[in-house]
């Protein structure tokens, strides 16, 4: 029966993501690098990681939707369905929020309601982190990943003078 429930997830997703790129990336361009590309950034990088993310999985970069594999290697979020509503969860936790967002979550909860667990634990995570769902992830290649990652898993700190 779950085997079902993703088919239909899936089916969605394919029927809206040109349509969420069209209505709702139309001021954003795609990324100027290919996954070849991304693979001879530094080993430590972001960019590197992000094109070994790629080849590991047989992925291709979908144009206006890379900073979302980020969020995949930010998060340490998996790529099977349950994994992606948890995502979801997690960057509205972060402070993210649009109508493709919401649909994703409430049809995500609808249809797989035995993870809710996971959303609830996904949406504190992303609570807890610094904001980042808005970040430009494509000027932040060359950067180390692991740096990059610990900076964003740690929450701002209100320091009193």
């Amino acid at each position: 029966m779950k085997k079902i429930r993703v088919q239909f997830l899936l089916f969605v997703y394919n029927k809206t993501q040109k349509l969420y790129r069209k209505y709702f990336k139309k001021k954003k361009r795609q990324w100027q690098f290919t996954e070849k590309q991304l693979l001879e950034f530094q080993e430590d990088s972001l960019g590197r990681k992000l094109g070994e993310f790629y080849k590991k999985h047989g992925f291709t970069m979908i144009p206006k939707m890379e900073n979302h594999d980020v969020h995949h290697l930010i998060t340490g979020c998996g790529t099977n369905f349950e994994d992606e509503i948890a995502m979801q969860f997690l960057l509205l936790g972060n402070g993210k929020l649009n109508a493709h967002l919401l649909a994703a979550i409430v049809l995500g909860s609808f249809i797989l309601p035995e993870y809710y667990k996971i959303y609830i634990k996904a949406y504190k995570k992303g609570q807890n982190m610094r904001p980042f769902h808005q970040w430009d992830f494509e000027a932040l290649l060359w950067q180390n990943f692991e740096h990059l990652k610990d900076f964003i898993q740690q929450k701002n700190t209100t320091v009193l003078y």
